[in-house]
């Protein structure tokens, strides 16, 4: 991929899920937006590294983004999450807030100008999220209606017994609420984990489904993950132009 082929790739109208957002139904783009789902330990944050270089490299404007990460939520969602006794539709809602603030002032204008959005988790990890602490899956579909359609969405495979050992050499602990701590799975906080990890896999394959996401499989070196992800986005590019 070239200055050149990125030039030619064509324009495109937004495409929402469900309602969408007014105004912007008729707004044609030529950036893209690409997802990268997976769970904790996974390698999403390697690999979308990995991708961003590439893609500047071949003359790609490129921005990223992620959960948590609207200056005006962001905050208030780790304050939230602290606070155990909040329901788990209002932390789903605060979470929908962060991603509604960070799509308005941060992807939709990056799309605008061009860029390729590259996304650290989307609305599907939100959703699955909910599934599994017995959120309606039509409440959630409906609560992220104004959500964009990617144009590519992957979800990067790994075994749950896997990901707690790469978890655990990297940081050394489990993180609460990616264990299932606050649904009380288990006595011990491993296997609330591994019990959490397999329910939530078990939600993305039908969310894969659904939504068209593509799986990867993650259980491979960082550089065998990255070269499968690299050759479908450099061969969706391709086919844009």
């Amino acid at each position: 991929m070239d200055i050149e082929i990125r030039s030619k790739i064509k324009s495109r109208p937004i495409r929402f899920y469900d309602e969408g957002i007014s105004y912007l139904k008729q707004l044609e783009v030529k950036g893209r937006l690409i997802v990268i789902e997976g769970p904790d330990g996974s390698g999403r944050s390697t690999n979308i590294e990995m991708i961003t270089s590439k893609l500047e490299a071949d003359g790609h404007a490129v921005v990223t983004t992620g959960l948590k990460r609207s200056e005006l939520i962001g905050p208030g969602i780790l304050e939230a999450k602290r606070n155990l006794s909040l329901g788990d539709k209002t932390l789903a809602l605060f979470y929908a807030a962060d991603f509604a603030d960070r799509l308005e002032h941060n992807i939709i204008p990056a799309l605008r100008a061009g860029y390729v959005v590259l996304a650290d988790r989307y609305i599907y990890t939100l959703m699955a999220r909910s599934a599994v602490r017995g959120i309606s899956k039509t409440w959630s579909h409906r609560l992220f209606g104004f959500a964009i359609k990617p144009d590519l969405a992957f979800y990067i495979d790994v075994k749950a017994e896997d990901l707690f050992h790469r978890i655990f050499q990297k940081y050394g602990f489990l993180d609460y609420y990616e264990s299932g701590g606050d649904i009380g799975l288990a006595d011990n906080l491993y296997t609330s984990f591994i019990l959490y990890q397999n329910r939530m896999a078990g939600e993305f394959r039908q969310i894969k489904r659904k939504y068209g996401i593509i799986g990867i499989n993650g259980e491979g070196s960082v550089s065998e993950v990255n070269a499968d992800l690299q050759r479908r986005i450099n061969d969706y590019l391709h086919s844009q132009t």
